[in-house]
């Protein structure tokens, strides 16, 4: 078109900003911001906003805050594309002082730019800007969106909030439809409260409201979780109705509603059931494997949970295996006292390169790996060479491993930093309490005892289900 002597507008420059975002064609974005400088089309709000989005969307953070400073003129969805830049870069607070700074300059947000900042709030820290933005959505008159609605909904559980909040964010619902019951079964399922949960599907069966896979993949999450707060054999009985209707509705071939199956079947000891559906499934994601993986090593099968993880990292298996599927092999060989198997598979874990930093349940994984099986020298060696500050976790399964061992010293040792660095966890307490008598020393566990009463810690009370 430049070729042919043709000049471009700011129209023509923005859709091609477009497609260098979907791209993440960089050096060609870069190209079409020289040609905008040279025709003078920075001053359209139109072409800055397209620079903003593309920047963002190819993570030059820098030039994309350069290009929004440098704007003449900016309106609401220039405002929101660099919402939307931070939200995707996780950087929840600079996206809130950019909310502010917008609404102080006199620009009214609307729906889209509230859904923008309330879908990156996902952790409990974020939950005072969440009630923020609450708020502003309610000042604004905007509760009666359908999606706001559900994005507050999922946004309350996801980040934590306490049940009654939850519940009189779902009474603001303008219709009650599949998009909206969705949303509240899946956020009964993230607070724990799987009860709820079924009840409210019961109640979106018996008013006739569709369901789809999505409806189906968090119910089957709820029974999980029912199962694991006070693991009930009966709910197998529910999970087959609900795979009963899976077949009815004709969405046994979605993979979310499949690994879901897997998981429940898992969860409930039936592994030959949940092996049967990974079996029947035409691909596999990583969720399937790790659900099949989970449940051999959660019921003592070791030895199929190792050939899985093999067979998983065959070179004709697409699926590459990623921090959780390590964790999980890692745990079965923990299980079963395969020393030597579970440290093979934390080299390959440690050596593969295209996988992100271990977190603190892979360190705790090899500490109780090495306290189960008897070598404490080498496992505080290992506390001692760990990359990141080691967690209350890992002390508590290196003093577990002190106690059935029988090793005063290093569990004596190994609790003195662990009370140093975290004086308020009764864990250390009660482990060094349970050593000191193996070798007569009733007077130290007696002091210990005496001295979690001075400070007032308490170990939680244990309780059963029977």
């Amino acid at each position: 078109m430049v070729t042919l002597g043709i000049s471009p507008t700011h129209y023509t420059v923005s859709t091609v900003l477009v497609g260098c975002s979907e791209l993440e064609a960089v050096e060609l974005g870069e190209q079409m911001h020289c040609l905008c400088i040279k025709y003078g089309f920075l001053s359209s709000v139109v072409v800055g906003t397209a620079l903003v989005e593309m920047y963002w969307k190819c993570s030059n953070v820098d030039d994309s805050c350069r290009v929004f400073d440098d704007l003449p003129d900016k309106n609401v969805v220039t405002w929101t594309s660099m919402i939307t830049g931070y939200t995707q870069n996780q950087q929840t607070d600079d996206a809130m002082r950019m909310v502010r700074k917008m609404m102080g300059l006199g620009h009214k947000a609307g729906f889209i730019t509230y859904n923008t900042i309330l879908i990156s709030f996902c952790n409990p820290e974020d939950m005072i800007h969440c009630e923020q933005i609450h708020c502003c959505v309610l000042k604004d008159g905007l509760e009666t969106d359908l999606y706001l609605a559900v994005t507050l909904v999922t946004v309350y559980s996801q980040c934590g909030g306490c049940l009654e909040d939850f519940y009189k964010v779902c009474s603001t619902f303008p219709i009650k439809n599949n998009i909206s019951c969705n949303a509240i079964i899946a956020g009964f399922s993230n607070l724990g409260n799987g009860d709820e949960a079924l009840k409210f599907f019961i109640e979106m069966r018996k008013a006739g409201i569709d369901i789809d896979f999505c409806t189906i993949a968090s119910i089957l999450k709820v029974i999980g979780v029912i199962l694991k707060v006070i693991g009930v054999m009966s709910l197998l009985e529910e999970g087959r109705q609900v795979y009963a209707l899976t077949i009815k509705s004709a969405h046994d071939s979605s993979m979310h509603v499949q690994n879901g199956l897997i998981s429940m079947y898992a969860r409930c000891g039936k592994i030959n059931d949940s092996k049967c559906i990974f079996s029947s499934m035409v691909n596999h994601d990583t969720i399937s494997w790790n659900s099949l993986l989970s449940g051999y090593a959660q019921h003592g099968y070791a030895k199929e949970a190792v050939e899985a993880f093999d067979q998983m990292s065959k070179i004709k298996v697409k699926v590459k295996p990623d921090l959780t599927t390590f964790l999980i092999v890692i745990s079965a060989c923990s299980h079963v006292g395969w020393l030597d198997k579970g440290l093979e598979y934390f080299e390959l874990l440690r050596n593969d390169s295209s996988l992100q930093q271990l977190k603190a349940e892979h360190y705790t994984c090899i500490m109780d790996l090495y306290a189960r099986a008897g070598y404490l020298n080498e496992a505080e060696e290992f506390i001692n060479s760990m990359t990141i500050e080691a967690t209350p976790a890992v002390y508590r399964a290196m003093l577990s491993g002190c106690r059935v061992h029988e090793n005063k010293e290093i569990g004596v040792r190994l609790a003195k930093k662990f009370v140093g660095r975290f004086p308020e966890d009764p864990a250390a307490y009660v482990q060094l309490s349970y050593i000191w008598p193996r070798d007569g020393y009733w007077d130290d566990s007696a002091g210990v005892h005496n001295l979690m009463c001075g400070k007032g810690i308490k170990k939680k009370p244990g309780c059963s289900w029977i």
